[in-house]
């Protein structure tokens, strides 16, 4: 069901995707943390037999790309048809489709890993155990999930960003309040990292938190 907020949050990325994709485009070459925390993430779905692993809110794709160059059998699925159509034209060789985390187009128990990396920021924590039930829902037994998210426990509202103005809630999480509701959906954090911000003016400029969690086998 799309609801007010999806159709918000769906054309404000609509309207940013081609400078988000230009903006963040060499991102990760600067983030080691969040090379570390991908590269273990692959090399676990990896160790634990392979299998299909879907970028959950991937925008424009250049997660995706990564961890297809790690091995990764990889898709991704985005709110914004804008930023899938975007990312199908950086990364012609990796499937993206447009579909909504809430309501996922996979069969129960299809994936061995998922990501969510920073595709939670626009959601209300009152609907965090919805979308954690149904990443439950989507990987397979021992199934690994990644997250990235901005940590702390209030929200902005930002009109203005990447040259264009939006509409957008960006909610930051407390990580033991994350690592309870991911329990709660059956889901147990593995591992947490937390770094400090790096200063105003960054791409980094809260503290932000690494997590993997897995579905028990």
């Amino acid at each position: 069901m799309t609801t007010p907020r999806h159709t918000t949050t769906r054309e404000s990325y609509d309207t940013v995707a081609t400078d988000y994709e230009k903006l963040l485009r060499d991102e990760l070459a600067r983030s080691p943390f969040e090379r570390a925390v991908l590269g273990v993430f692959a090399e676990l779905v990896s160790q634990a037999g392979g299998g299909r692993v879907a970028d959950l809110g991937c925008g424009p794709g250049r997660i995706t790309g990564h961890l297809a160059s790690l091995g990764l059998d990889i898709c991704g699925v985005d709110l914004s048809p804008q930023m899938v159509a975007v990312a199908r034209w950086v990364h012609p060789g990796l499937r993206f489709d447009v579909g909504t985390m809430t309501a996922l187009d996979f069969e129960d128990g299809c994936l061995a890993g998922a990501l969510a990396w920073y595709s939670t920021v626009h959601t209300p924590p009152a609907e965090l155990p919805q979308l954690f039930r149904e990443f439950h829902r989507i990987l397979a037994p021992g199934g690994l999930l990644a997250m990235a998210y901005k940590v702390g426990d209030e929200s902005v509202h930002l009109t203005h960003a990447y040259g264009h103005p939006l509409d957008l809630d960006v909610y930051r999480f407390d990580p033991d309040r994350i690592a309870a509701l991911l329990g709660s959906a059956g889901l147990t954090e593995s591992a947490r990292l937390v770094r400090e911000a790096d200063g105003p003016g960054t791409v980094a400029s809260t503290p932000q938190a690494y997590v993997l969690a897995r579905k028990p086998g």
